[in-house]
């Protein structure tokens, strides 16, 4: 499932990235990689506040949605 569709306080893990190189090097560069564990640390209005790797980000709905999560 997207990680735009996860619940606050769900903790899952990347299981995939989807959309052009360039969203994926920018993801990766933000520390999304496949097997990265993330925690759902706010939603509001469709937008995530989300830890990984010991920081945390801010992502849109669209960007969130390019980030396949399995719990």
């Amino acid at each position: 499932m997207p990680l735009s569709l996860s619940s606050h306080g769900a903790a899952v893990t990347v299981s995939r990235i989807s959309g052009s190189n360039a969203v994926k090097k920018r993801l990766e560069s933000l520390g999304f990689t496949v097997g990265c564990p993330v925690t759902v640390v706010s939603r509001l209005a469709g937008n995530l506040i989300v830890k990984v790797k010991d920081s945390r980000i801010a992502l849109d709905r669209e960007l969130a949605g390019h980030i396949f999560v399995s719990a």
